[in-house]
This record gives C-alpha cells, structure tokens and sequence, in this order.
C-alpha cells in the first residue's frame, strides 16, 4: 500500500500509520460514510453482499476505520443482508419500521441500539428485544439524522461510521450529517444491475479529495464534503 496523495509519501504502510491517516479530528463529532464499489460502480457483486467485491486490502481499512470508531451506524436492512454480528463498539441500526435482524436479537445489552420512529407499528417489539433504553426515538415518521448524530455525540460517541446501505448513506449526505466520505474502488468490472453506494432521488455535493492510497490496483480516498 502506498500513498498517492495527501499524506507524505510511505511505500511500507503499517496498520499504525493507516490509523494516523484515518484519524478524524479531535473534540468534534465526525461522521463518516464508508463506501466500496467496483470501477463500474456496483456497491455488490451477485451475491447481493459487498463481501463478494471486498479483498485483502479493503478488508485492512475497513478494519481500520472500525477501529477508530466509537460507534457503527447501519441500516437495518443491511445488517441483515449483510450479516452484522455484534462488535466491540456499539452499532446504531436505522430503521423506520423499527426492525431488528435476528442474528443481533439476542445480542448482550447495549452492544445494539435502534434508531427509529416514534410512530412506527414495530416498536413494542423492538422494545421487547433490546429493552427501551437502547431505542431512541427520533422524528415521527422518518428518523432524524441530524438529530442522531448529535444525540450519539451527547452519549461521548464523537468518532461515527456508518457503513450504508446505499438509500442510509444518500440520506445521511442529503440530511447535512456527512463530513467525509471514505470510498474504496476496487479494480473489478461486474456489469449487471446492482445497486450503487448511494440510491435515492437525485442530490448534488461536491467533494474535495484529501487523501489517496493504492494498493496493486485498489483505490482508497478520503473525500470531505464541499460547500
């Protein structure tokens, strides 16, 4: 792995130096989307999962950005497509219809927390499955984004990922919660009709490039959000 851009020049990167890159900046709530997508810009391959566009190298960040993270944000649809596990940081699931994956049921107390809406038909479950001080209830009929950013910060969770899917990850751009996108290409063509790293109506941010690695082909960018 290498740096291309960014950062001083460093053939030999080590899983130290990865966490230096990566770092977000202190004493501010800091949310970052990550993203993987072949160079055609399919976010899976057939199988529906990212897992079958992944390699060694993308597996090293995402490692690493999970790292520096205080807490994982995801939706529930794709923890549940995706298999989630519990892991050693808190993971928000976002949810309108307060849906809880099964495989994180029966999760220990307070690894699990759902972000949902104060009027949707599944909440007594959800609060029967991971208990009413892990649900926060925020907005009526969509969550609030914005809202649970800052209330994640209040809990001293200032170092946030949120890890998609695609319609979570537009969403959180749209709603103003995004200050830096980080994006691995992998160097694979997949054709067909998969989904894309952001789904939704249409939006239009600019970004600003601010660091880049290679590693034999793979693509890793650090992309704040612009003006």
């Amino acid at each position: 792995m290498r740096v291309l851009t960014g950062a001083a020049p460093n053939e030999n990167i080590t899983d130290a130096d990865l966490a230096e890159l990566y770092a977000p900046p202190a004493g501010r709530p800091w949310l970052r989307v990550g993203m993987v997508s072949t160079v055609d810009g399919s976010a899976t391959g057939d199988d529906a999962r990212t897992a079958s566009i992944n390699n060694a190298a993308d597996h090293r960040v995402f490692s690493t950005l999970r790292g520096l993270a205080d807490v994982i944000i995801v939706g529930a649809g794709t923890a549940k497509a995706e298999k989630y596990a519990p892991t050693d940081v808190p993971i928000v699931l976002v949810s309108r219809k307060a849906q809880v994956p099964e495989a994180l049921q029966g999760a220990p107390a307070g690894s699990v927390y759902l972000a949902t809406c104060s009027r949707s038909d599944g909440l007594p479950a959800a609060r029967e499955i991971l208990g009413d001080e892990h649900i926060l209830e925020l907005g009526s009929h969509r969550v609030d984004l914005p809202q649970l950013k800052a209330t994640l910060a209040e809990r001293g969770w200032m170092s946030q990922l949120c890890e998609g899917g695609p319609h979570l990850s537009r969403d959180m751009v749209f709603q103003g919660c995004v200050d830096e996108v980080a994006a691995t290409t992998v160097p694979r063509l997949v054709a067909g009709a998969y989904p894309r790293t952001t789904e939704g109506a249409p939006i239009n941010v600019p970004l600003e490039l601010t660091m880049l690695l290679e590693d034999s082909g793979t693509l890793f960018g650090r992309w704040a959000l612009g003006g």
